[in-house]
């Protein structure tokens, strides 16, 4: 009798929870998000955001994929991925040539490709590259770009340098070899690793020359129509997570090894490029008006320098306010 009791109990707790009165649990949103070609503890951001449950408190179902920028640029416009971070450079051209997407938020406040030459060398600007030997994964993508925009500051081309290309991005080896005298480098990879096996290296930027748009979150014009508040949430979550990982490194180096646990074979290592990545979310824009900001004017800027590129097809017609928007930045 006391076993039928329990159950008759049950079954009647059962229909109260289930109810008309009882609320309901809104199913997730499902977002795919494209990352950069392998996981990185540079995307420690999204990691922590998945890890802590910030997403799915958002009402998200996050999905990570990776892959190479120009793949994600198609399957963003073509709404395969909702959200994914991309150059900047490659928007402006993509967008020129009728890609539906938009830059929704910055990432990378500071231009992350360099140029880096060994410590003590004679080389201390853009005028002393002329005719020194520069690796380069070759003529194509950020580093193309930026690598012209310094040489422009001084009034060189690339036909002012010994160019040799490392299609392995082999280029920051290269360079501790001797085979050439600077290298290509993303400032929060190859100058770190390079630092930590015991060669130093100097650094000469493109921020003061003119202000490339580094990498940040795009998504499908689309898309964008169709998951707005989706999106809104994905960004703020996000954002969340990197001023967190900014006050406490370590918090975002642990969430990155749950979900990568490669990374935790060498914490001392990836803490260096997580500090690295780090400094470059931040930018007198960005501290002035919070993380993830986008400098509209600066993105002009870039556009007009990216338009007078040799072999540019960017149209006249194309503004700073096709490229990117601030209606999902909280």
């Amino acid at each position: 009798m006391r076993r039928f009791g329990m159950a008759w109990l049950s079954v009647a707790l059962l229909a109260v929870a289930c109810g008309p009165g009882a609320p309901s649990v809104a199913p997730l949103t499902k977002l795919t998000v494209g990352l950069g070609y392998i996981p990185s503890v540079q995307f420690a951001q999204f990691y922590r955001a998945k890890v802590q449950g910030y997403y799915a408190a958002a009402g998200l179902d996050v999905t990570f994929q990776n892959g190479d920028d120009a793949n994600l640029v198609t399957l963003i416009a073509q709404g395969a991925d909702d959200i994914g971070i991309a150059d900047g450079t490659s928007v402006i051209p993509a967008v020129g040539q009728r890609i539906p997407i938009k830059y929704v938020a910055t990432i990378y406040a500071q231009f992350p490709n360099v140029v880096i030459v060994p410590q003590g060398s004679s080389i201390n600007s853009a005028a002393d590259l002329r005719g020194k030997t520069l690796g380069i994964p070759g003529a194509y993508g950020s580093s193309w770009i930026m690598l012209q925009a310094l040489l422009s500051s001084a009034s060189l081309t690339t036909a002012d340098i010994v160019e040799r290309d490392y299609p392995d991005y082999g280029q920051g080896v290269a360079l501790q070899q001797g085979q050439v005298q600077a290298a290509t480098a993303y400032r929060n990879n190859e100058p770190v690793q390079l630092g930590l096996a015991g060669f130093e290296t100097s650094q000469l930027t493109v921020d003061d020359v003119v202000p490339l748009p580094g990498p940040g979150l795009i998504v499908g014009t689309a898309t964008l129509a169709s998951k707005r508040d989706a999106l809104a949430a994905f960004v703020a979550a996000t954002l969340r997570a990197m001023n967190e990982i900014a006050a406490n490194p370590e918090a975002g180096l642990d969430d990155s090894i749950a979900v990568v646990p490669e990374l935790g074979a060498d914490r001392a290592t990836q803490l260096a490029i997580l500090r690295a990545t780090i400094e470059m979310w931040h930018s007198p824009n960005t501290d002035a008006n919070g993380l993830g900001a986008i400098d509209v004017s600066a993105w002009g800027q870039s556009l007009s320098f990216m338009r007078g590129l040799p072999g540019s097809n960017i149209p006249a017609t194309l503004s700073a306010a096709q490229l990117v928007t601030t209606e999902v930045l909280p």
